[in-house]
């Protein structure tokens, strides 16, 4: 199963300052009260990869568009299950001027990797020894974002986690079809930067707002899953996310088909 979802040509327009995901929290960041100066070179950072910048619509200023690489990790609360160490996630998007001066933004890829459940899908000792009911989520891009920011108010970002494992079928997910996990993120806390060649800024996000519905294309062990996860549900569902972010303009990378 691949890690990313696909690039699509999806240009949002904006006749305010419309941002995308990494742009909307990394301006809070260049503008944050108290940022710390940095140093010339990231220390603690990832590493960034722009192979994901998607195209650009035809006719902008290659110059004031920006690629943005969002990395984050963090915890993740879904129902009553908690994983306090979430695998690495990479998010690539744009965002510049359209021609007729509003804002637009065009989606890159999300990627990362599957992150365990403690105890599988049986949880106990039971799930612990038993390879076969293992069970791990992926983050998936959910087919919709809108990053307009105001103040803290970060926009939102859909996604959808598979639920992997060797006992269960390629389709189950959470949040699968219609119904991917909304995620409306606030900016927590004063932001920091790393570096500023490249610009590098490390911030912290967080939502606990959002609802979760329950797996589904998991074939006889839905069920299983579900209890284990304790979905559907409504509420005590949260995510913090520590992350890096950087970008560079168009004209500073190679075309783009």
């Amino acid at each position: 199963m691949q890690n990313a979802t696909d690039k699509r040509p999806q240009v949002l327009r904006r006749t305010a300052a419309g941002l995308a995901f990494a742009a909307v929290l990394g301006a809070a960041a260049f503008t944050a009260t108290g940022a710390a100066e940095a140093a010339e070179t990231p220390t603690t950072a990832p590493a960034y990869d722009f192979s994901d910048c998607p195209a650009i619509p035809a006719g902008v200023d290659a110059a004031r568009w920006k690629c943005e690489v969002l990395t984050a990790t963090g915890s993740l609360t879904l129902g009553s299950r908690t994983l306090p160490e979430l695998a690495p996630m990479t998010i690539t998007h744009a965002e510049g001027p359209l021609p007729d001066g509003t804002n637009g933004q065009v989606w890159g890829a999300l990627r990362g990797a599957p992150t365990a459940v403690p105890g599988g899908i049986l949880g106990g000792p039971a799930g612990e020894h038993n390879p076969r009911m293992a069970l791990s989520l992926q983050p998936e891009y959910g087919g919709r974002s809108d990053f307009y920011s105001v103040g803290d108010n970060m926009g939102l970002f859909t996604v959808r986690f598979r639920a992997l494992g060797p006992a269960l079928p390629d389709g189950c997910a959470i949040g699968g079809g219609d119904t991917p996990i909304e995620f409306r993120l606030k900016r927590s806390g004063s932001s920091q930067w790393v570096s500023k060649n490249p610009p590098v800024i490390k911030f912290d996000a967080y939502d606990n707002t959002f609802t979760t519905p329950a797996a589904t294309g998991c074939g006889p062990l839905g069920g299983l899953v579900n209890n284990r996860l304790g979905l559907p549900a409504a509420t005590g569902n949260s995510i913090t996310l520590s992350a890096y972010y950087t970008f560079k303009t168009y004209d500073q990378l190679p075309p783009r088909g």
